[in-house]
């Protein structure tokens, strides 16, 4: 089918939807819009994939998220699953720094951890020619989870100082951080995306803002975190389009001209 949107990181595999999955899927299907799903560990990640492979307009991520999960890791596990024709990335995989309070005194051996199933993931993409699906979360008020991150990817790809190459290596989901960060990310070769916090967070939109249009992503991340107007409710894709609007808002363009833009930058992204 032809689509006019996309939510680029959405969970609709998950339990939330469970009960009306299907309805869900009919609003996307009538709103001409896609959604990537994406797996968090290797059972939720299976669940993702068989749910792209019944609908022409679901795509899906397989791995191991940094939190959600204590699991290691597995290439061999996964093995079977990345030549699904309906897997477009590797993730959701990443750091998380802002749950690593929660384990005591273990903080250096969960970042060591969290930084050995990022790594083996890493790999696990280059060998298969997929994208990254990247969960990028620092410590409340600093950029400690950025900066390693941004030191891990630049090992990997190093890329000059540039807004090529396309298309992108990866993106950074829920993006939250700065202007001088996310352009460390692109000068790296990956994309941001932009959720359902935009429509309330000044801070964010303030980013949001000065942002390359053509470097940026829009998601949902549902069920979490729905934007304006639906606050308080389970997220799901079809709300992407109020953080579409929001963001055509900041950058003054037109909502048709920035859709279409976004669902572009996420074909490009991950190769749909």
């Amino acid at each position: 089918m032809d689509l006019k949107y996309i939510d680029a990181h959405a969970h609709i595999h998950s339990k939330e939807f469970d009960i009306d999955r299907g309805e869900v899927i009919m609003r996307m299907k009538e709103s001409e819009m896609g959604c990537i799903t994406v797996g968090t560990s290797l059972e939720d990640s299976k669940k993702a994939v068989e749910l792209a492979e019944n609908q022409e307009n679901v795509w899906a991520t397989i791995g191991v998220h940094p939190t959600d999960t204590d699991e290691t890791y597995n290439d061999v596990e996964f093995e079977e699953l990345v030549k699904n024709k309906k897997v477009v990335a590797i993730g959701e995989c990443g750091l998380d720094y802002f749950r690593v309070k929660g384990v005591g005194d273990r903080v250096e051996e969960e970042k060591e951890r969290q930084k050995g199933n990022f790594i083996r993931q890493i790999e696990f993409a280059l060998k298969h020619e997929k994208s990254l699906m990247i969960h990028c979360r620092p410590s409340l008020g600093t950029n400690d989870a950025h900066e390693v991150m941004i030191e891990i990817l630049s090992s990997y790809f190093p890329k000059p100082s540039t807004l090529d190459p396309e298309p992108f290596f990866g993106n950074i989901h829920f993006f939250t951080g700065t202007k001088e960060i996310a352009e460390r990310y692109f000068n790296l070769g990956f994309s941001v995306s932009i959720s359902g916090v935009v429509t309330f967070a000044e801070d964010v939109a303030e980013v949001v803002k000065n942002l390359p249009t053509e470097r940026i992503l829009a998601e949902t991340d549902c069920p979490y975190a729905a934007p304006v107007p639906h606050r308080g409710k389970r997220n799901e894709p079809i709300y992407v389009v109020d953080t579409m609007r929001k963001i055509a808002e900041l950058k003054d363009l037109q909502f048709e001209k920035l859709a279409e833009q976004l669902l572009e930058n996420t074909k490009s992204a991950f190769g749909i």
